[in-house]
């Protein structure tokens, strides 16, 4: 089992999403940014970690919104989704192949990855489509 943690980044009534490189597994696949836990790491210090490696921002880590384990063919992974926001500095593209920020009615027009499902259709319940 993989942790992985993700953060729910909101700006107004918009979320950031983010485009997975072509070349990784689920390449050109939507996500929110986040990865692996490092051994000797909270969950929440890996969160910044990845924050600051692949949008370099600083993040101010919140609640946990939901968890979920997902089984991929590669991977077993457990994701932890927590409420952030941008403490410093502006998303850019160090990883990502692209960043978007949606409204949750917007869901439906991207391919997430398929661990990311729950996770959405928990976020259309909580929030709706604003």
């Amino acid at each position: 089992m993989t942790e992985v943690v993700a953060a729910l980044i909101w700006e107004g009534e918009r979320m950031l999403i983010c485009q997975r490189p072509a070349h990784k597994a689920r390449g050109l696949l939507w996500e929110f940014v986040g990865g692996k836990v490092e051994p000797g790491e909270t969950r929440e210090q890996a969160l910044v970690r990845e924050c600051r490696e692949e949008l370099a921002v600083t993040v101010a880590v919140g609640d946990v919104f939901a968890e979920v384990t997902h089984v991929y063919a590669d991977i077993t992974v457990h994701l932890t989704l927590f409420h952030a926001s941008i403490a410093e500095g502006i998303p850019q593209m160090l990883e990502h192949n692209d960043l978007r920020w949606i409204t949750p009615g917007e869901i439906p027009q991207y391919a997430f990855c398929p661990a990311d499902v729950e996770l959405l259709n928990r976020i259309l319940q909580t929030y709706g489509g604003l």
